[in-house]
């Protein structure tokens, strides 16, 4: 029993040897200590450190030290040491850029000197530097295969000389889930669910490069995901910069076709303009002191060409929508929304100089308020649904109602398979041209769009769209959206309130509808509400004065999408057809949150410090066994 407890307690010194030593000191001059108090001669880049200058004598009087880094006119810390002492250390701070000489010019050694009332103190601190490393997060229906062109011994990192690790690629744990384009139907993760997988994949890189901080290179929906993880999930500072490649900051309309069929939910909804200016961008607003840098795709610069965004435009994600957020830096590159990843361009003209940015680039960014949406609604019509199997045809009648000054139309189709016929106003067949009606075939499923083109001044009146199956149709047939997209013309006006209610809370939901700034008469008013559980009910709107409203009664937590559908004529008896795509997003109740919010506590605990909390209680268990098998083993026997 005692070599026992004599084994036990050699096993308990061993573990605890290991543990940090106090603070490292060199006899003169400057040293270099990281956060956990050693002295370091290596670092990489945006690790966190003090910096300790000693001098030969003690000081009589107060005495102000600067350091600086070789290369920099300006100093990187202070310190001052006091009357008496010799020396003084500063605060801790990332050392942020000290990889990179100004021009991009990679400094792997770097001296650190310190000056005493202007005088240089002798003796100075070598350090070897490593260069950050460098996370990738794919968008929406994408996977980590969208950063080949970063990837491997030929990729742009590696021409930096740049670790380079992309989410779900395999390096380690972890994949996304923001929709299978062979699997539409299939759900997708959250934007909160991937932001939890994207802190364990960060964490899984800083472990195997020893970094304390990586940038982050992020595309699309990517963006979204890591602007929740920063504010929501990120417990230290692990980001240095984060760079987003065509983000829909304020969402994307091109969307509504694939949330209408009910496709790549919750993502789907997600992703749309009223989530992302009404829930997403009030609460999403800690940047952690994160620089925030933006390339835009531009190829877009017709209205025509368009069919559902603003231009400037990559197809699928408007200028405006990409920088609706306060931002550090714009690059705008004339390319579309999927070729962002790859184009040389947006590496060598912006995404290089980012990842290669000096010290002055990481002064600390304050969060700004939460954004206020202050443009007008967009317009567009229903959304036109429906399944064709192969042999089969339909027609879709589209009214134009006057004074619209530019019809653009956007079709998904899940097959890429079907054809149109469209027939306008006249009921003449319109042959469409990618000049005049700025046809567009796109054949990428992460784009949104399969068939987009567009109208200037459509004669008002039932425009039909005729939607045919070919040989390429597959034999399970072909699910379809159409939606159209109007400049001019009636305005549909309509909102839930609150956008984020609490479990119980009623929401309500108002529109009305207007042309020429007088109320429409409205012959039909209602609201698709789809439920989180995927589920679909329809709310009849009733006629309150000018307005037409429901109060809805949501019976579960989570994400809801709304959409607000009204029909009505002109005073000349002129078909109007409009609809709103809203959503909102229930909170859970307390006792269900604060659950939550115990158990996150518990596995974050578990994560971080908590192994050491973990080893000890086990280290207290051990003892006790211990303890009680030496009282047995005291015992007298019977």
């Amino acid at each position: 029993m005692r070599r026992l407890i004599l084994t036990f307690s050699l096993v308990v010194i061993f573990l605890f040897a290991g543990l940090p030593p106090a603070s490292g000191q060199t006899a003169g001059g400057v040293s270099v200590l990281g956060r956990d108090g050693r002295l370091r001669s290596r670092i990489t880049d945006g690790d966190s450190i003090q910096l300790r200058a000693t001098l030969p004598v003690r000081t009589e009087q107060a005495a102000p030290v600067e350091f600086h880094l070789e290369g920099l006119d300006q100093p990187v810390a202070a310190c001052t040491v006091s009357a008496g002492e010799d020396s003084c250390l500063s605060d801790l701070f990332p050392a942020l850029g000290w990889y990179w000489l100004p021009g991009g010019v990679a400094a792997p050694g770097r001296v650190v000197t310190a000056r005493v009332n202007g005088q240089k103190l002798p003796g100075e601190a070598a350090l070897q530097i490593a260069p950050r490393p460098v996370v990738m997060v794919h968008g929406f229906i994408s996977s980590w295969e969208t950063w080949q062109a970063y990837l491997g011994p030929g990729g742009y990192l590696a021409s930096l000389g740049l670790q380079g690790f992309a989410v779900g690629d395999g390096q380690f744990p972890g994949v996304l889930n923001t929709g299978d384009p062979a699997q539409p139907a299939q759900p997708t993760n959250s934007i909160a669910q991937n932001a939890a997988i994207l802190g364990e994949y960060i964490a899984a890189v800083q472990q195997k490069t020893g970094a304390e901080q990586v940038d982050l290179l992020v595309h699309s929906m990517g963006g979204m995901i890591s602007r929740y993880y920063l504010d929501r999930v990120m417990q230290t500072d692990n980001v240095a910069q984060l760079i987003f490649l065509g983000t829909p900051q304020s969402g994307s309309a091109c969307v509504f076709p694939l949330a209408a069929l009910g496709y790549l939910l919750p993502a789907s909804i997600e992703i749309q303009p009223s989530y992302m200016d009404g829930v997403f961008n009030q609460q999403i607003t800690h940047r952690r002191g994160v620089p925030f840098h933006l390339v835009a795709g531009t190829r877009l610069l017709e209205p025509i060409s368009s069919p559902c965004t603003n231009v400037p435009s990559d197809t699928v994600v408007g200028f405006d929508s990409a920088t609706s957020i306060p931002l550090d830096s714009i690059a705008r590159i004339p390319t579309i929304h999927g070729d962002l990843t790859a184009n040389p361009a947006v590496f060598s003209e912006a995404v290089k100089g980012l990842l290669q940015s000096a010290p002055q680039a990481f002064e600390p960014r304050s969060d700004p308020a939460a954004a206020a949406q202050t443009s007008a609604p967009e317009q567009f019509s229903r959304a036109f649904t429906g399944h064709l199997n192969p042999g089969e045809t339909q027609e879709i009648t589209v009214p134009i109602d006057p004074e619209v000054a530019l019809a653009s139309f956007n079709l998904y189709d899940a097959s890429h398979s079907l054809q149109i016929e469209v027939r306008g106003a006249s009921g003449k067949v319109i042959q469409l041209d990618p000049q005049k009606n700025g046809l567009i075939q796109v054949e990428d499923p992460a784009m949104l769009i399969y068939l987009g083109y567009g109208f200037a001044k459509p004669k008002p009146g039932a425009w039909v769209v005729k939607l045919m199956t070919t040989a390429e149709t597959p034999a399970s047939g072909a699910d379809f959206a159409l939606t159209a997209r109007y400049t001019g013309g009636a305005t549909l006006e309509a909102q839930t309130n609150p956008t984020i209610p609490e479990l119980g809370q009623p929401v309500s939901i108002s529109a009305r509808l207007l042309a020429a700034g007088q109320i429409v008469s409205v012959d039909s008013a209602q609201a698709l509400i789809r439920r989180p559980d995927g589920g679909l009910e329809t709310v009849q709107l009733d006629s309150a004065g000018e307005q037409f409203t429901a109060i809805y009664q949501p019976s579960a937590p989570g994400l809801y999408s709304v959409s607000v559908l009204l029909a009505g004529k002109t005073t000349q008896g002129q078909a109007i057809d409009r609809a709103a795509y809203l959503s909102f997003e229930v909170a859970p109740d307390a006792q269900t949150a604060a659950q939550g919010r115990s158990r996150l506590a518990f596995w974050g605990l578990l994560g971080g410090s908590g192994l050491a909390v973990l080893c000890a209680a086990s280290l207290l268990l051990g003892f006790v066994l211990l303890g009680w098998l030496w009282w047995r083993g005291r015992r007298p026997r019977e």
